[in-house]
């Protein structure tokens, strides 16, 4: 019998040698992923943010800014017993101890067709809403570091939590103020309405104060005790517990402190105290205006390097 065999190389098993045959193109998920390919893309460079896509950044995560408010304030008195009413207690204890001192001591409740105690309240208001926003939001973008490091979005709102968080406290404390006013002897009147422009302004000033603070906090952090030794000075170069008109030709200086218009807003539509000079109006709103083109440019420019700080 004849055997036929194939040749070793037309056979499989030991022996053969192994054909490479080209493989097909590899096709992979991200390859074929149409947001890859159309998402947005942040350039890195030294130029500003320009305006209208930062204000529409702003507005996209309007959503992050009130989370971040409502936790914030839910957070503070979250393990108190009194809640929210320990944020108008201390104020109002601050308020009469306040009163009860300069009073005695200073004389500036004397002479006057006014109520001092409601004097002093209504200035209050205002002042505990600034300098606590204040305060909290030069420290937000160094607080939040371990959040910002993971997620991006314009750490300007980071500045804005504390002033919307303390929207309540303000709230809160104009209607405590409210009620109080029968109490001193206050009947209510159209002047109440000047309210609303000294609380915009109030609000708006601390906003662009806390965004340009929180900014600089970033490169210079002893900012911070800086800032905590202005507010304690702060608040006696504030007439809260004193009439401008009681320092005489030295009160007129007090124009250019820019929440004297605004606490003045205040006092005079709560109980009807000499309304606030045209010039210390001016500058607090010139200033709420120049404060915010600042902080505007300060975030424009510098957003995109906090991180690389923190």
């Amino acid at each position: 019998m004849c055997d036929t065999q194939h040749p070793a190389q037309d056979r499989p098993g030991l022996g053969s040698a192994p054909t490479l045959q080209p493989m097909p193109p590899v096709k992979t998920a991200l390859a074929d992923s149409p947001t890859l390919q159309t998402g947005p893309v942040l350039s890195l460079d030294h130029r500003p943010v320009p305006l209208r896509p930062w204000i529409a950044g702003l507005w996209q995560f309007r959503g992050v800014l009130l989370a971040l408010s409502r936790k914030d304030f839910q957070v503070r008195y979250k393990r108190a017993s009194l809640g929210v009413i320990w944020s108008v207690a201390l104020p109002l204890l601050q308020s009469v101890v306040m009163v009860f001192i300069f009073s005695r001591v200073g004389h500036f409740g004397v002479g006057h067709t006014y109520s001092y105690g409601g004097f002093v309240l209504a200035g209050m208001v205002p002042w505990v809403f600034v300098s606590t926003s204040i305060m909290a939001s030069t420290t937000a973008i160094v607080d939040a570091s371990s959040l910002t490091d993971k997620v991006w979005f314009p750490r300007a709102i980071l500045a804005l939590v504390p002033p919307c968080a303390n929207l309540i406290l303000l709230a809160t404390s104009s209607v405590i103020l409210l009620g109080e006013l029968p109490v001193v002897g206050v009947s209510p009147s159209w002047r109440l309405l000047l309210l609303i422009p000294g609380s915009v302004l109030a609000v708006t000033f601390s906003a662009a104060v806390g965004m340009v603070l929180a900014a600089m906090y970033v490169y210079f952090r002893d900012l911070k005790f800086m800032v905590a030794a202005a507010v304690i000075v702060w608040l006696y170069l504030t007439p809260i517990v004193y009439p401008a008109t009681s320092l005489a030709a030295a009160g007129r200086w007090l124009d250019f402190n820019p929440l004297t218009g605004i606490v003045g807003l205040f006092q005079t539509g709560a109980v009807g105290s000499p309304a606030p000079s045209g010039r210390a109006l001016l500058v607090s709103a010139g200033a709420t205006v120049v404060l915010t083109l600042v902080a505007v440019w300060l975030h424009r420019r510098h957003d995109r390097l906090f991180v690389d700080l923190l």
